[in-house]
């Protein structure tokens, strides 16, 4: 009974202890976050350092390019921003990087920009955390946050990867205003409702779906990683998301204040591809399919929906029908995908009818967007889609997946009243069929008005120019 006790009033005593000395050290690493801050402002007085989280700045797609966008913006309008670029791809070094991102996307900074390289960033790579993906990544995101956080302390942090656990290191450690760009939730309220149901997916593996107490733990799984990430989300100042889907799953998840998340749609280059010809260069019967080659991408059912086109109309492998299946690869896993896609289609017979063409400069995505017919995209529940818009306004005519932003932003069944901005598909089968419909039913007339209604409807929303705008409308809520 003695022991007891004892031990009772013990844990009181510990917890106060353990409290005390978390306390201890948050204020410590707090005063030394300050320090090193008031530092850096007493050598720039008036300089203002903004610091963007962009783990893989060099990767060259889509998320990139609002990066590039951003960085351009904020020199434009505030001249004593200083911008500095947090990012783990120590293969290479800042001039390269900033040649990429111009070559890939025909933008350069105005201004010098400060890169911090980072070398924990395998922390966060998904192949470390073949179960407990989401929280594993997380975890490893905030031990890649500190070592940001202890190279640099930026006065405004701005997180373009959707790092959310991140959040709370600058905000509470180093007080600086968070502002947030999110491209896709951490987690999806259609992933929760796929776990559920028992539906099988990329990240809802056959196991787990066919198991009725595997399902069970891992919907608790999901329900407790919500509960943290709303915990985290919550503390950034500004929120910008790239489509009406994404809005609608942070405003769920996060639960954020009214008037803290609103759309930013990302930068896309129309006016650089509304100069292309409408009609005159395209190559009858030529797809392309423009996406990195991940594997949400789903770059296996363009190849089995071509697949099953050209079994189905012989006519299609007389015309000269072919698949340019072009995007950017990261690291070896996404080239190991693309050597298993060609091994696909050799299976199938019909890799005569595909060529693979991998991290292309500018100038040659634009002759493949100048000369397409049909622009294909496959990707469920795409936060937004810049590729589809890329295909609307070179001309190229998209056939989207009917999910998400293809779905609820670009692609739109009607637009003033003109007509569609393209076809969708969700099946093999659909693809097939509006393969068919595209390009062996329709005549160049009709094709040649939902080539100018898709031209038209992306024109203006989805510009350079209007991200700029609305970008720098949210920013100076904190800068």
């Amino acid at each position: 009974m003695d022991g007891l006790y004892h031990a009772a009033l013990l844990l009181p005593a510990l917890t106060v202890i353990i409290l005390a000395v978390c306390l201890y050290q948050y204020k410590r690493l707090k005063q030394r976050c300050k320090a090193k801050r008031q530092e850096r402002q007493r050598r720039n007085p008036g300089l203002v350092m903004v610091g963007l989280f962009h783990p893989y700045c060099n990767a060259g797609g889509g998320g990139e390019r609002v990066l590039w966008c951003a960085v351009r913006a904020i020199q434009r309008q505030y001249t004593h921003a200083s911008i500095v670029v947090y990012t783990g791809d120590t293969d290479s070094n800042g001039v390269d990087i900033l040649r990429k991102a111009k070559k890939a996307f025909g933008v350069s900074p105005l201004r010098p920009v400060e890169f911090v390289f980072l070398e924990k960033r395998h922390w966060v790579e998904a192949k470390r955390y073949p179960v407990f993906t989401l929280l594993g990544q997380s975890i490893g995101s905030i031990i890649l946050g500190w070592e940001a956080m202890q190279k640099c302390v930026p006065d405004i942090y701005i997180d373009t990867m959707g790092y959310a656990f991140t959040y709370p290191l600058f905000r509470l450690l180093c007080d600086c205003k968070v502002g947030a760009y999110v491209h896709y939730p951490t987690i999806s309220t259609d992933m929760l409702t796929k776990v559920q149901n028992r539906e099988a997916a990329h990240n809802n593996r056959g196991t787990v779906s066919r198991s009725a107490v595997l399902s069970k733990g891992k919907e608790t799984y999901y329900k407790a990683f919500v509960y943290l990430y709303r915990l985290v989300g919550g503390l950034a100042n500004v929120v910008m998301v790239n489509s009406t889907w994404t809005f609608d799953n942070i405003d769920t998840i996060w639960n954020t204040r009214e008037g803290v998340t609103s759309i930013v749609y990302p930068p896309c280059d129309t006016v650089g591809f509304e100069a292309l010809p409408l009609t005159e260069r395209r190559v009858p019967n030529k797809i392309i399919s423009v996406a990195q080659f991940r594997p949400e991408k789903d770059h296996e059912l363009q190849i089995r929906a071509l697949d099953q086109y050209l079994r189905e109309n012989p006519l299609a492998k007389e015309n000269d029908t072919k698949l340019y299946m072009i995007g950017g690869c990261r690291n070896e896993d996404d080239e190991n995908r693309v050597r298993n896609l060609k091994l696909l289609a050799d299976s199938l017979s019909i890799s005569q009818y595909i060529s693979f063409k991998t991290n292309v400069t500018y100038s040659e995505l634009k002759d493949h967007l100048a000369t397409a017919q049909v622009g294909m995209h496959t990707m469920w529940n795409e936060h937004f889609g810049i590729g589809v818009v890329e295909y609307l306004a070179a001309g190229v005519i998209a056939l989207a997946h009917d999910t998400a932003g293809p779905k609820f932003d670009i692609v739109l069944e009607e637009f003033q009243g003109k007509g569609p901005c393209g076809y969708r598909a969700s099946t093999q089968g659909q693809y097939a069929q509006q393969l068919k419909h595209i390009l062996l039913d329709m005549g160049d007339a009709e094709r040649q008005v939902v080539q100018t209604v898709a031209r038209a409807s992306v024109s203006h929303r989805f510009s350079e120019d209007m991200f700029d705008k609305k970008f720098l409308e949210r920013l100076r809520e904190i800068l």
